[in-house]
């Protein structure tokens, strides 16, 4: 009887521990409201408090718990007492695409809550949020902040795995950040877009976090910059947070209601390139549009900054004959042609004709055969310039009546909003064009990213957000003069170290590194701009000079960049100079040019979901161009195998395209290869 008593119990026992694994296994309790897309799914519990699933080949919550994802915080105080009350389902049929929109309705002691979320048949990944609070209370509430797509991510790797966790975020700070960086225990970016110091601000509005196996990414998709924080924070270890944040300081009144920004959260494997070519692609939907690229966008650069601000003409004018043989394109004379950032009068000393003088140097470099791209500083305005004298009222103003410095140029801002201030910049361009002759721009500056709210009563502002929300009408003013002059001009930005505004995008058609402090810098960047403007996007590499060892011309040529120089030459043309171009780096600097104009990778297609920028080692970039698949190696050493992803199911020769190297012949769609090298491997696979 014993036996058979234990039995009994063993077998009752394995019966219960089953049923608990499956409940635990499953999804915890029942949500009360859930929202599918294709790759993406978000429940919600009788609070409203969400949870993310990824759905790709097979499904992984991003966090084991329910927690506020969607709340206000009003008088200090985070309002998340919501009990849900319904649901609705419509069918969605916009210009966006057809998908369906998820009506979630809630009641709380003070407000009630109707979060709206919208999935796409043509984005899979996404979801997008719109938050709408009414006062039900009797009395007045002071809205201080809403908060939209607050999410945990959490780590199943190893706990020895380190990083547990890479992220993108694109908060501007003075200290110039990556971009893409692995997170530790007790990270915080706020990632504000707005100024985060006296010039110092704006960005692209999405952060994204991913572990090894998954990604998450949050950001907004209204069309015009908006001061939000998208923060990310690692408060322990296998745990990250993501959210969006927007201060309202707003008073509603009984009865009365606000809404948030179109919000949005998309799931993803690898890294963060996906999350931001979909967010790319739903803009352009919404009616972002971005510029047919001219070739002249792709070609090599030399910009006089070697000779930094004091440089003389004479010292142009004889580099221009080595510029040329070189077979570099453009020549940039750069910063110190002027008297003053605002007036922008020409030199005495440099250019005693004056306009004739500084047409003169333009004829010349087009008597080359070169094209001449001006080094320029808009939105900024030095004290004591006649443009303060005549023109005060184009100043933008703060709060409390005080000019905004920027520091670096120790001007003030003129405000982008103003309609006197993009008529008097017009004109300007007007004149770098037609008077002088130039066929590009090199616009400069890390204050040209962002600009702070405008108070100047003589603007007639709806409200001082204009002045944030305006930039790229500034840019789109600067843009369309340039190329309504000259179709092929190539119009840069370059915005010092900031992390680059999405939506000045649409009016360059050449970002560059922007004085970039590593190879890394130049890399990732690459493979940002590759995702935000396209895979053939002409991402300009900066002066090889800022790279590591100052001749890193493999990580913009292996990234598909477009290669520049700041070289001084003949040696000596410059006391102290630390960038002569020697007789040796010449005929350095020669073989990359040649490399450079046999391949053109910058035209080919950057495959950018194929390789893990922060998790996969060594570090791999791939450029699809003429059928044949491009691959970057880099790492200071490595000795061991790489894993040749993206091939057909066919055979390639493989081919070391800087030391002239055969490798062999592998067959795909797997293929890996033992190889040894230093700094950079530079393989093109070629289908047979």
């Amino acid at each position: 009887m014993k036996k058979k008593a234990v039995k009994r119990y063993k077998i009752t026992l394995g019966f219960g521990i089953g049923i608990l694994l499956f409940l635990f296994c499953s999804t915890g309790p029942r949500p009360a409201a859930q929202v599918k897309g294709k790759n993406i799914r978000i429940d919600f519990d009788k609070s409203l408090n969400s949870r993310v699933t990824a759905v790709f080949n097979k499904k992984r919550n991003l966090s084991d718990n329910y927690s506020p994802s969607e709340f206000v915080t009003v008088s200090g105080k985070i309002m998340n007492d919501f009990i849900f009350s319904d649901k609705k389902v419509e069918k969605v049929d916009d210009k966006i695409g057809r998908g369906k929109k998820h009506i979630l309705t809630a009641t709380g002691s003070l407000l009630s809550k109707e979060v709206s979320v919208t999935v796409y048949d043509d984005f899979p990944t996404m979801a997008i949020f719109t938050v709408k609070y009414v006062n039900t209370s009797d009395n007045n509430l002071t809205v201080d902040e809403w908060t939209n797509n607050q999410y945990t991510i959490q780590s199943n790797a190893d706990s020895s795995v380190v990083p547990e966790f890479w992220s993108y975020q694109s908060g501007s700070y003075r200290n110039r950040p990556d971009w893409v960086l692995p997170l530790k225990v007790g990270f915080k970016q706020d990632n504000y877009m707005g100024m985060n110091a006296t010039d110092y601000g704006g960005g692209t509005p999405v952060s994204d976090v991913w572990a090894q196996d998954i990604g998450i990414a949050v950001g907004h998709v209204e069309m015009v910059p908006k001061l939000v924080s998208i923060p990310v924070t690692m408060p322990e270890k296998q745990q990250a947070d993501v959210g969006i944040s927007y201060k309202v300081e707003k008073e509603l009144q009984p009865g009365e209601s606000f809404t948030t920004f179109n919000t949005f959260v998309s799931v993803h494997e690898g890294d963060f390139f996906a999350s931001l070519a979909e967010y790319r692609r739903y803009m352009i939907k919404q009616g972002i549009v971005f510029p047919e690229i001219p070739s002249t966008a792709y070609e090599p650069v030399w910009c006089a900054w070697g000779y930094r601000r004091d440089f003389t003409m004479d010292q142009v004018y004889g580099t221009i004959p080595m510029v040329k043989k070189l077979g570099y394109d453009w020549v940039v004379l750069d910063d110190g042609w002027q008297t003053s950032e605002g007036d922008w009068y020409l030199l005495k000393d440099k250019y005693p004709a004056g306009d004739s003088d500084m047409k003169k140097f333009v004829d010349k470099v087009h008597a080359e055969g070169l094209k001449a791209k001006l080094w320029w500083a808009p939105l900024a305005v030095d004290p004591g310039t006649d443009l303060i004298k005549n023109h005060e009222d184009y100043l933008l103003l703060n709060e409390d009546g005080s000019r905004q410095r920027i520091s670096w140029w120790n001007a003030f801002y003129l405000c982008p909003a103003d309609p006197n201030v993009q008529q008097y910049t017009k004109e300007l361009v007007e004149k770098f064009f037609k008077t002088w002759g130039y066929d590009g721009l090199k616009i400069d500056g890390q204050h040209l990213n962002a600009a702070p709210p405008c108070y100047n009563p003589a603007h007639n502002h709806a409200y001082p957000e204009e002045s944030v929300e305006k930039i790229p009408e500034f840019f789109k003013v600067i843009y369309e003069t340039a190329l309504s002059i000259k179709p092929d001009a190539v119009v840069e930005i370059c915005p010092c170290g900031t992390a680059y505004s999405f939506f000045t995008m649409p009016y360059m058609n050449q970002p560059v590194s922007s004085d970039p402090t590593s190879s890394w810098q130049i890399r990732l960047k690459g493979k940002t701009f590759k995702a935000l403007m396209g895979p053939s996007a002409p991402y300009y590499g900066d002066h090889v000079e800022l790279s590591d060892g100052r001749d890193d011309f493999a990580t913009s040529v292996g990234v598909g960049a477009i290669i520049g120089t700041k070289f001084t030459w003949p040696v000596g043309a410059m006391q102290r100079s630390r960038i002569d171009l020697t007789p040796e780096k010449e005929i350095e600097w020669d073989n990359w040019m040649k490399i450079y104009r046999k391949k053109m990778l910058p035209t080919g297609t950057y495959l950018g979901t194929l390789y893990d920028i922060g998790f996969d080692k060594p570090e791999t970039h791939v450029i699809e161009k003429d059928s044949a698949l491009n691959y970057a190696f880099y790492a200071d050493h490595w000795d061991g195998e790489v894993e040749l992803r993206g091939l057909e199911k066919k055979e390639y020769q493989l081919h070391d395209y800087f030391n002239d190297k055969d490798y062999g012949i592998v067959r795909g769609p797997s293929a890996k290869l033992n190889v040894k090298f230093d700094r950079f491997l530079l393989l093109e696979a070629t289908p047979k």
